[in-house]
């Protein structure tokens, strides 16, 4: 694939989650649609979304997920730092590992 072709396809998938995420609050439908548009784009022309667009997908349903909205975000109270995403559609929860523990010797 041709570099220009790739860096076009990689804005026009910024742009789309960018709507997606400003829309969510009062046209959810639209905002999904936006989200499944660039996620098209990702498949359909073999470009690897960026981690920042990947974690608004949910890793079990594959919905568009905002966090507030559709989607509960909790910080982990246990030695391993982590934040708990959980998705409202199909209630499956996930972690995101914030820092390792650091043992002292």
């Amino acid at each position: 694939m041709k570099a220009g072709l790739r860096d076009l396809i990689m804005e026009r998938m910024q742009i789309l989650i960018q709507n997606a995420t400003s829309n969510a609050r009062h046209d959810p439908e639209t905002a999904e649609r936006q989200a499944n548009l660039a996620k098209r784009l990702s498949t359909k022309y073999r470009v690897r979304m960026s981690y920042e667009m990947r974690m608004h997908f949910c890793k079990k349903c594959k919905k568009f997920i905002i966090p507030g909205l559709t989607a509960r975000i909790r910080l982990g109270r246990s030695d391993v730092k982590s934040i708990r995403i959980t998705c409202k559609f199909c209630n499956h929860t996930y972690r995101k590992i914030i820092k390792k523990q650091i043992t002292k010797e």
